[in-house]
């Protein structure tokens, strides 16, 4: 695709005082702290209201928080494992990128089983964020290696998809609801969009080249949402218009925002990982403001992936500062859950 400052109205808000007009509000956040020291607790994955898995990426296991009894209990891996990523089918498997040792690997906690799915081509060295598609698949990123990969959850064969830019670094990954798979590849100015019946990947270069986005949400009106980590701005691009409208975030161009996730009302939500401590950011599309930001009580350091559970209106996130985070988004939908 050529270069979309070619193709389409670009619209950038360099102040984001003006976003602000409206009082900000904050979230109840509660976080529990890791009994493992320095682990590297990243990427939780809540399977039901009470059971969040998460990995713990320097220590090398897979672990499991009850919500409501604070107990914390652990898979361990293999030694080098420096699993990335997980998450949990409707059936309880637990799936995880094993980005040190160029596997998938699928975890049964019922019988206690662990499968190794070693990627197809050595180059693929390191499975990095998984997600599934909901038609028997799971999409996959593989940052270094510079692919976008597809497991078979059935029969385990892999597919893998080379970027078309070299050094890319494909990093979040997300399914539209039409089945398009949308990709950020962080080491460039680029989103890829990769069509899911004929495996053809198509790229949308953003108007900055210094951008750099690191994650990215789809919300129900089909658009891509995504973090410029490199420069502290919410982004949005529109596939049907290709129409792209930027934000800057409130704490500013050194804000580094990197997790994200949008909640059920199509709000987008991020952390400020740039600032001390990382700001638990709310925007809402509706009135394109920032409307909440709440400071992580442990500090944060680096929050790397949020997930969304929707039956409680909950984001997790994992801390470098060794917790597993819970901000209460849409506190109604956690009030029916009690």
């Amino acid at each position: 695709m050529h270069k979309l400052t070619h193709l389409v109205m670009f619209v950038l808000a360099f102040c984001a005082t003006p976003l602000l007009a409206q009082a900000q509000s904050s979230v109840d956040l509660k976080e529990w702290e890791v009994p493992w020291e320095k682990s590297g607790p990243r990427d939780p994955f809540a399977e039901n209201k009470n059971t969040v898995w998460f990995v713990g990426q320097r220590s090398g296991y897979l672990a499991r928080l009850d919500v409501e009894t604070g107990h914390f209990s652990k898979v361990e891996l293999e030694e080098g494992s420096g699993p990335h990523n997980l998450i949990v089918g409707h059936d309880g498997i637990v799936w995880y990128a094993g980005n040190r040792k160029a596997l998938i690997g699928r975890y049964d906690p019922e019988v206690k089983e662990m499968q190794k799915i070693a990627m197809p081509d050595p180059a693929a060295r390191d499975p990095h964020t998984l997600v599934f598609d909901g038609k028997g698949h799971i999409w996959f990123t593989v940052q270094n290696g510079n692919f976008v990969g597809r497991l078979n959850i059935n029969s385990h064969a892999i597919d893998l998809i080379p970027s078309k830019t070299d050094g890319s670094r494909p990093y979040g990954i997300k399914i539209a609801a039409d089945g398009t798979v949308w990709v950020v590849l962080f080491g460039t100015n680029k989103l890829a969009k990769i069509n899911p019946k004929t495996l053809t990947l198509s790229e949308v270069e953003l108007p900055r080249d210094e951008a750099r986005p690191r994650r990215l949400e789809v919300t129900s009106d089909g658009r891509i949402w995504y973090v410029d980590y490199a420069k502290g701005r919410l982004g949005v691009f529109n596939p049907e218009s290709e129409n792209i409208e930027e934000w800057v975030i409130p704490s500013g161009e050194a804000s580094r925002p990197y997790g994200m996730a949008a909640d059920s009302q199509g709000r987008i939500w991020m952390v400020a990982s740039g600032v001390d401590p990382n700001l638990f950011i709310g925007f809402d599309p509706a009135t394109d403001t920032f409307f909440s930001s709440t400071p992580i009580p442990s500090g944060g350091r680096t929050v790397r992936h949020m997930h969304y559970y929707e039956p409680t209106g909950t984001v997790w996130f994992g801390t470098d500062t060794n917790y597993i985070g819970r901000a209460i988004v849409e506190p109604e939908k956690a009030v029916s859950q009690q």
